[in-house]
């Protein structure tokens, strides 16, 4: 879906099945991943997110019980997915506080599974009355080099995210413009306690109200310039 980093020459090497796709959105592209895989159970990554040794045997542990991976749909003790608790990593160093814990789905039983949400905020979602356990261990996310990055991709991020609310039919807001950004950085400097992080964590929470700020303003500007698609 638009790669030309080389990934895709690496993968066909090793042996790996590339669907070519246009780009769909982050929920489209991965929902067309999903269903192009034909294994029972789907551990679905990022590019820049990787399986730490802990949680790597968790799964194997947890996959390898008797039953697994062919046990009848819905029977008791058996869930469909597994959480896992992302960390992010700065320079080499995880963020031990900010942002903690991010418990993700990311593995499932592709029959009981879609991708859901609002772009680029794709959330994997189990069918009705399907349940999912957390396992221990991290899943480690190298997301950006720099602050300076991580905040222009804020940006991108928060502007797609609101041409995504915007065409769903929500409306900007003066008070959560307002509220919602300084909201953001108590939650993650104080509640989650992300300034015993050093500076990262300061520097975390505050792109953290940045992506909000952006957000509900730019939410506010569509209500004036742009009808919903």
């Amino acid at each position: 879906s638009g790669s030309t980093d080389g990934t895709i020459d690496m993968l066909e090497a090793a042996g790996a099945r590339v669907i070519r796709s246009d780009w769909l959105g982050h929920v489209k592209t991965k929902q067309k991943a999903l269903e192009g895989c034909s294994r029972d159970w789907v551990l679905c990554i990022d590019s820049d997110e990787s399986v730490e040794p802990e949680l790597g045997a968790a799964i194997r542990a947890r996959l390898g019980e008797p039953g697994y991976p062919n046990n009848r749909q819905g029977e008791p003790g058996y869930p469909n997915g597994f959480e896992f608790d992302r960390q992010t990593y700065y320079k080499g160093h995880p963020l031990r506080y900010v942002w903690q814990p991010e418990w993700r789905l990311r593995l499932v039983r592709r029959a009981q599974a879609k991708w859901g949400g609002f772009d680029p905020h794709d959330q994997l979602q189990l069918a009705p009355g399907a349940r999912s356990v957390r396992l221990p261990g991290f899943l480690r996310h190298d997301s950006f080099p720099t602050f300076s990055e991580h905040m222009r991709k804020q940006w991108l991020h928060a502007t797609t995210m609101a041409s995504s609310l915007h065409n769903a039919g929500v409306r900007g807001s003066y008070f959560r413009l307002l509220t919602s950004p300084s909201s953001a950085m108590f939650k993650q400097l104080i509640l989650k306690r992300g300034v015993l992080d050093g500076y990262p964590g300061v520097l975390a929470a505050a792109s953290t109200a940045l992506a909000s700020l952006i957000k509900h303003a730019t939410l506010i500007e569509l209500d004036h310039t742009e009808p919903p698609r």
